[in-house]
């Protein structure tokens, strides 16, 4: 394995559909703050389409045996996936957050470090993925938002990505589904 997490090894193993963002679509989204990258704070409740795209923790893991979980791996390069076709993603009305439990701080570093055209979301307190349900591991004592993807639009999630992987080809498979419904 890599210690490269912009790099994806081969022979990662592989998440399978466990029901846990089932009740998603159609939900409605909370009026939750969150402290975004840029500096604002930033509610979904209220957002026009949005992607946001939730995964464990950017960078380095501070997990033994990361890469032995089941999806865990892979942030960098699901996060690169998005900033790559960013403009075509905002072409199709489409504003795109990435959301896990990381501080805003770490998060400010991916930013700079990834040059994201798009901010970052924090929920360290799980106050959003609480309130929505949305699934979560544990490991090495953290709780972990797991890769899921939710098309937010009117308030409510319109569409559920579950399980999400490999994370390096999800952003093709979010335009696919957005120019499928709105070319």
């Amino acid at each position: 394995m890599t210690d490269d997490p912009g790099v994806l090894p081969e022979g990662l193993p592989e998440p399978r559909d466990d029901g846990a963002a089932d009740h998603l679509r159609g939900a409605a989204i909370p009026p939750v703050a969150l402290p975004a990258t840029d500096g604002r704070s930033v509610r979904l409740d209220g957002a026009g389409r949005t992607v946001v795209y939730a995964y464990p923790r950017m960078g380095a893991p501070r997990v033994h045996d990361w890469d032995l979980l089941p999806g865990a791996r892979g942030c960098t390069p699901e996060t690169c996936g998005f900033r790559d076709p960013h403009a075509e993603l905002a072409a199709l009305g489409a504003d795109v957050y990435g959301l896990s439990t990381q501080a805003t701080t770490e998060q400010r570093e991916a930013v700079e470090r990834l040059g994201l055209p798009f901010a970052l979301l924090s929920d360290p307190a799980l106050v959003l993925a609480h309130a929505l349900g949305l699934p979560t591991f544990d490991a090495g004592g953290e709780t972990f938002l797991k890769r899921v993807t939710l098309i937010v639009a009117g308030g409510r999630v319109d569409h559920v990505f579950y399980p999400v992987f490999p994370p390096d080809c999800h952003a093709a498979e979010v335009l696919a589904w957005l120019r499928m419904v709105d070319p």
